[in-house]
């Protein structure tokens, strides 16, 4: 194939750099119990605390995020293990050191026979540094939505409430961010699980608070310290001792009963009813400026994009250069652009020099969305003056505005509706996580974030753009964002993009959007390390990005598939657990697709129910992945194994992030 020869591949590609991007393992996992709780630990955290088959709490952990609310990362180092049946003792130290932050710590983790589990944190600033938050964070998982609750609060005061179903907005009061639940100054949260059992967790050392992270997509609700109406960065000086408990107990008669559930094998149904059209699926342009080989054009034309999407900041000097570079793209692959525009305080003196631009380059136009510099949500004088200018151009392209950033800034200030056409916003699952398990967990939320924007923006269409794996930039900066230290990557770049996870990871996203009833998806890039494909000319850093030059990444094959059915119909699937194994199901012309994706790092065997009585059925693993890289118009013709499923079921076993298509 063009593009490839063995000197130009950067190194070996281990199961692991396939799998995720580097040759690292993943954190060692260890299961424990404390009586009829059963949890994870790993490096330090909490994970999957449950009562039988009903998850309690979904992770504790301690975080120290800088004056930017960058997570400094943490080293452990003499742990210390005693495990019984039914109760454990964990301590250990970490060092968390970065730039100006140096702290030490030490945690102690128990849990008794009883079902009583303890997280104590002792630390110590060895620096005079400034931090946002150093301390404890606890998340009550997504699915408790709906839950009553009670919060003691630090006064003493009880509430009775329900952690909220819909996505809680904050407040910004005098540059204050204030939380609209009443779940502030918390000293113990409790919730129930079911009728006469509930779960108490206490805190200490510091006041607590809760806020809704589905906000950033982070399936959960997360309590932590201290409260976001207290100034920040706060100065640790060298000294200074941090010290929190965090204590999780059952209160009720329910138990016995819960302890005998068990779980049962992994399944992955498809519906009876169609879940909305196949929505509108386009790419951003290129960050690295260079302009589409022939060969990337004929692979980006296999995916059946409905636009490209281009960034125009008017008051920058390159403006004019990308639109005809964007507008050239969108022409040969025969599509139309979602164009960006990010104004200043000029705004009318740019909108008029882009009305001249666009008389000259003519560029195909679906969509405007209108951001302004100095503000996180459009307001409306800007989109009336953008409507000015731009609604002669073309009156059928859609005006668009909303946030550029995450859900959370849409949702606290809300866009004025009776301008728009559409609204908008971006999603990225690394807000405050960056693990594979959390990418994961993340999936669902995406759907919240579109359910919640629909209660507040009635009919109006919501386009979810961009959706990248990384932040595109630091919105919560106070200052420049640093440049890459030299041999090291970008901060808008993640290794797994190139990965068999990165493939799974967008059908998950796919399947949670596509079935909220979004109209527009912009994924990504359409080459490069941010990309559907590598460049050429490879990767910059290819000790670092272990991309093979001109291959497309597995998640290419994720969206081909899907693009395949374009206009079509999203069949509504139900995973029995889609923190392991989850999909999607499109239908079109009688013709209907299934991509199973396993999530994890272990070999999984589901059982795919409601099938024909016979289908075709194709692997995308790492028995295969390298031909799918570098020869992905080969791996495209492979119409997949007859299987005869006379009762509608297919038995799969997939490799660790394997993605499973099933036609018929």
């Amino acid at each position: 194939m063009p593009g490839f020869s063995t000197g130009q591949i950067p190194m070996a590609l281990t199961k692991n750099t396939l799998y995720y991007g580097k040759d690292e393992p993943l954190p060692a996992q260890q299961e424990l119990r404390a009586g009829p709780l059963s949890l994870i630990y790993e490096a330090g955290d909490l994970r999957y605390i449950r009562l039988g088959n009903h998850e309690i709490l979904r992770r504790v952990y301690v975080a120290i995020r800088d004056q930017n609310w960058g997570t400094v990362p943490p080293v452990l180092f003499n742990t210390h293990t005693e495990i019984g049946s039914d109760s454990f003792n964990i301590s250990y130290e970490v060092e968390n050191k970065q730039g100006e932050i140096d702290f030490l710590w030490r945690g102690v983790i128990s849990g008794d026979a009883r079902g009583v589990i303890t997280f104590r944190l002792e630390g110590e600033a060895r620096a005079t540094f400034r931090s946002n938050r150093i301390g404890f964070c606890v998340l009550h998982p997504a699915a408790c939505a709906g839950a009553a609750c009670r919060v003691e609060h630090a006064d003493g005061v009880v509430e009775e409430g329900v952690l909220p179903v819909d996505i809680a907005p904050q407040l910004i009061i005098d540059g204050v961010v204030k939380p609209v639940q009443p779940f502030a100054e918390l000293q113990t949260l409790t919730h129930q699980i079911l009728p006469g059992l509930w779960a108490e967790v206490s805190f200490e050392g510091n006041i607590f608070e809760l806020e809704d992270q589905r906000n950033w997509t982070d399936a959960s609700y997360k309590t932590y310290a201290p409260p976001l109406r207290l100034p920040f960065p706060i100065e640790f000086k060298k000294g200074s001792k941090i010290s929190q408990l965090i204590k999780l107990q059952l209160k009720g008669n329910n138990l016995p009963a819960l302890r005998a559930e068990s779980a049962t094998g992994l399944t992955f149904a498809l519906g009876s009813e169609s879940a909305g059209p196949v929505p509108r699926i386009g790419l951003g342009v290129a960050s690295h400026g260079l302009p589409l080989s022939n060969i990337e054009l004929a692979r980006l034309k296999r995916l059946q994009l409905s636009h490209l999407r281009v960034d125009l900041r008017l008051s920058e000097p390159d403006c004019a250069d990308r639109l005809r570079q964007a507008s050239s793209e969108a022409t040969a692959l025969g599509i139309a652009l979602e164009v960006a525009i990010i104004l200043s305080d000029a705004a009318e003196d740019e909108l008029k020099s882009l009305a001249r631009l666009l008389e000259q380059v003519a560029p195909p136009v679906w969509a405007w969305l209108i951001f302004h510099r100095a503000e996180a949500t459009t307001t409306g004088p800007w989109v009336k003056l953008a409507q000015q200018y731009l609604a002669g151009y073309n009156p059928a392209a859609k005006i668009g505005a909303g946030t550029n950033i995450y859900f959370a800034e849409l949702n606290r200030d809300r866009p004025h509706l009776n301008t728009l056409d559409l609204v908008s916003y971006s999603i990225n699952p690394q807000a405050h996580a960056f693990d594979n398990a959390s990418l994961v967990e993340s999936l669902e939320a995406q759907a919240a974030t579109v359910a919640s924007a629909h209660r507040f923006c009635g009919n109006l269409p919501i386009s979810v753009s961009p959706i990248t794996l990384k932040p595109r930039f630091n919105p919560n900066a106070i200052g420049p964002e640093p440049e890459p230290a030299p041999g090291e990557l970008p901060p808008q770049v993640d290794v797994r993009q190139m990965s068999l996870f990165g493939a799974g990871w967008t059908a998950g996203s796919l399947k949670y959007l596509a079935q909220s009833s979004v109209t527009s998806l912009t994924y990504y890039e359409t080459t490069g390390w941010r990309g559907v494909m590598e460049t050429e000319a490879g990767s910059p850093l290819p000790d670092k990005f272990h991309s093979l030059p001109g291959a497309v990444y597995p998640l290419y094959h994720v969206l081909a598939d899907v693009g395949e059915f374009a206009a079509g119909q999203v069949i509504a699937t139900a995973s029995s657990n889609p923190l392991q194994v989850d999909g999607l199901a499109v239908h079109k012309n009688g013709k209907t697709r299934v991509l199973v994706a396993n999530l994890s790092a272990k070999p999984r065997q589901v059982t795919v129910q409601n099938l024909a009585e016979s289908v075709r059925l194709r692997f995308l693993d790492e028995l295969n992945v390298m031909t799918a890289m570098q020869s992905p118009e080969d791996f495209r013709a492979q119409v997949g194994e007859p299987l005869s499923t006379p009762d509608g079921t297919l038995d799969l076993i997939l490799l660790p992030y394997a993605v499973a298509r099933i036609d018929f």
